[in-house]
C-alpha cells in the first residue's frame, strides 16, 4: 500500500500554522466495517543494564525484576490502517514521539495522523527526547537522559513484529466495552491545601504521612474500561485504560513493569490468545500514596486490585457486531508557559554544585521550547466502534480532563494519555492557581485547558 506522501511529509517535517495552542481542524474518516481485519503485535522494551532511568537523575537499570513490553494492534480495511501501541517506559516526547509515529506508520502502510503511542509511564524505565540529549551532550558531566541507539533499536523491534503480525490479521465482527471499580488503588495527590487555596504537600506514588494518608480520596476516576475486538466469539484483542501513576516504588535500579503492568501481564496469561493492551489514563494529580507505602507488600496488593477490575471488567463484556467505526484526528499548536525563557534554563544547565536532577529537567524545558519553536504540532485521536469511544491524549493531563470527556461524549470513553510527553503536565487552569509540582513543571501555558477541551469536543461530538 503506497503511503500519501504529502501527509506523510508534513507530519514528518512537523509543518504548523501556528506558534500557539490553537486547535486544528479535525479530521474525520467514517469507513465501512466489512472486511475489517485486525493484527496484534508484541515487542521487548527492556533497557539493558547500565540504561538511563526516568531521564536519568535516578539509579540507573542494575535488574530486571520482569522485562517491560511493547503491545499492539492494527486495524485494517477501514481505509489507511490505524495502529494503536503502548510501551512499558516513562515517556516518549517530541520528535522522538514523531518518529515512532512515523516509523510505525511505516511499517503499517499508513500515515502517522493513524498512529497512536502511548507509554504507561512506569519510573524504572526509559524517557526519551532526541532534543533533551542534545542538550545534555554540551555538559560532558551529566548523565545521559537515554541511549539513542537502545531506542532506534527498539524502534526496529517494533516496526518488524507490525510487519510480522500484518498477514496474521484476522477478520474483526464484534466489539464490547465494560468496565469495573477499581478499589482502594488510586487517589488525588493534591489535596493537601492551605487556607490560601495552595497546595502545601503531595502524597505521591508512595506515601508514609499519617496526615496525608488521613485526607481523602479527592478526584479521581474510579473505573477501568476495556474496549475488546472479536472474530465471531473469539477474544482478538483487549485495550484496558486506568488513570494513576503506574508505581508503587521505583529509583532503586529494578526495572520492573510494575503494578498495572504486572496486574496486566496476569490476565494475559490467563488468556494467551488474546493481545492484552493497558494504557494509563490522565493521571497527572492521581497516584497510589494513599493506599500505598513503598513496600513490596503494597505492590502485591496494589497488583492483585487492578487484576481484580480487570478480571471483572473482562467477565462483563457482551459482544456486539461491529456496525460502525471512526477514525478522527486533531492537530493542537503549542506555546510554551510564558515563565519559562531560554537564557534562564541555559544558566541552570550549566555547571553548578548540584544534583544532576536540577541541570537536567531545566533540558526537557529547552526542548519543549524548541519544538514550539518549529510548530511541531500534537495530534489527538478518537476511535469511534458503535456506542463508545477511545480518546487519545497527550502528556500528564489531570483527571479532570477524563471525567470532561466523558460529559462532552454522552457515552463511554475509554481515555489514554501520556501520548507525545513533551509537555509534562497539563493542569486545568483552575488547578495553576493551586501552585505545587505538577504546575512548576507543566511547560505550557494556563491556556491548554480550554485547547484541550475544544479540541476534544470536535473529537467525541
Amino acid at each position: 500500500m503506497s503511503l500519501p506522501r504529502r501527509r506523510f511529509l508534513r507530519e514528518a517535517a512537523a509543518a504548523g500554522l501556528a506558534a500557539r495552542f490553537t486547535a486544528g481542524a479535525a479530521t474525520r474518516d467514517p469507513r465501512g466495517t466489512a472486511g475489517l481485519h485486525l493484527a496484534t503485535f508484541r515487542f521487548d522494551a527492556t533497557p539493558p543494564p547500565g540504561h538511563a532511568c526516568c531521564g536519568g537523575w535516578i539509579r540507573p537499570v542494575e535488574a530486571i525484576d520482569d522485562p517491560l513490553e511493547g503491545l499492539g494492534l492494527v486495524l485494517l480495511g477501514a481505509g489507511a490502517p490505524i495502529v494503536l501501541c503502548t510501551v512499558d517506559w516513562t515517556g516518549l516526547l517530541n520528535e522522538s514521539h514523531l518518529a515512532w509515529r512515523a516509523g510505525l506508520a511505516a511499517a503499517a502502510g499508513t500515515t502517522p495522523d493513524r498512529v497512536a503511542v502511548h507509554t504507561v509511564h512506569q519510573h524504572n524505565a526509559p524517557l526519551v527526547c532526541a532534543a533533551t540529549q542534545r542538550l545534555l551532550d554540551t555538559q560532558p558531566d551529566l548523565p545521559r537522559s537515554h541511549d539513542p541507539g537502545f531506542v532506534a533499536a527498539t524502534l526496529t523491534r517494533a516496526q518488524d513484529a507490525l510487519r510480522a503480525a500484518l498477514p496474521r490479521a484476522e477478520p474483526v465482527t464484534h466489539v464490547a466495552f465494560a468496565s469495573a471499580p477499581v478499589l482502594e488503588v488510586a487517589a488525588n495527590r493534591r489535596v493537601a491545601r492551605g487556607a490560601d487555596g495552595r497546595v502545601t504537600a503531595m502524597r505521591g506514588s508512595s506515601c508514609r504521612d499519617a496526615r496525608l494518608l488521613a485526607l481523602p480520596e479527592g478526584e479521581i476516576d474510579p473505573l477501568l474500561r476495556t474496549i475488546a475486538y472479536y472474530s465471531g466469539s473469539r477474544k482478538l484483542a483487549a485495550s484496558h485504560t486506568y488513570a494513576t501513576h503506574p508505581m508503587s516504588y521505583y529509583g532503586d535500579g529494578r526495572v520492573t513493569a510494575d503494578f498495572c503492568g504486572l496486574a496486566r501481564r496476569r490476565v494475559q496469561l490467563a488468556e494467551p490468545d488474546c493481545l492484552h493492551l493497558y494504557f494509563t489514563g490522565c493521571a497527572g494529580d492521581v497516584a497510589a500514596g494513599r493506599y500505598n507505602d513503598g513496600s513490596p507488600a503494597a505492590r502485591r496488593r496494589l497488583t492483585d486490585r487492578v487484576h481484580a477490575a480487570l478480571v471483572q471488567a473482562g467477565g462483563a463484556l457482551r459482544p456486539e457486531p461491529l456496525g460502525a467505526l471512526d477514525w478522527r484526528t486533531r492537530e493542537v499548536f503549542a506555546e510554551p508557559n510564558p515563565e519559562m525563557t531560554p537564557a534562564a534554563l541555559r544558566e541552570l544547565l550549566a555547571p553548578r554544585r548540584e544534583a544532576p536532577v536540577f541541570r537536567m529537567r531545566p533540558a526537557f524545558k529547552l526542548a519543549f521550547l524548541e519544538r514550539c519553536a518549529r510548530r511541531q504540532p500534537f495530534v489527538l485521536g478518537a476511535l469511534h466502534l458503535n456506542g463508545f469511544a477511545a480518546l487519545h491524549l497527550p502528556a500528564e493531563p489531570f483527571v479532570a480532563f477524563q471525567l470532561g470527556a466523558q460529559a462532552l461524549a454522552g457515552k463511554p470513553v475509554a481515555v489514554a494519555a501520556y501520548g507525545d510527553c513533551g509537555p509534562w503536565y497539563l493542569p486545568t487552569a483552575a488547578e495553576h492557581a493551586g501552585g505545587g509540582y505538577e504546575v512548576e513543571h507543566a511547560f505550557a501555558p494556563p491556556g491548554i485547558d480550554t485547547t484541550l477541551r475544544e479540541a476534544m469536543r470536535g473529537l467525541l461530538a
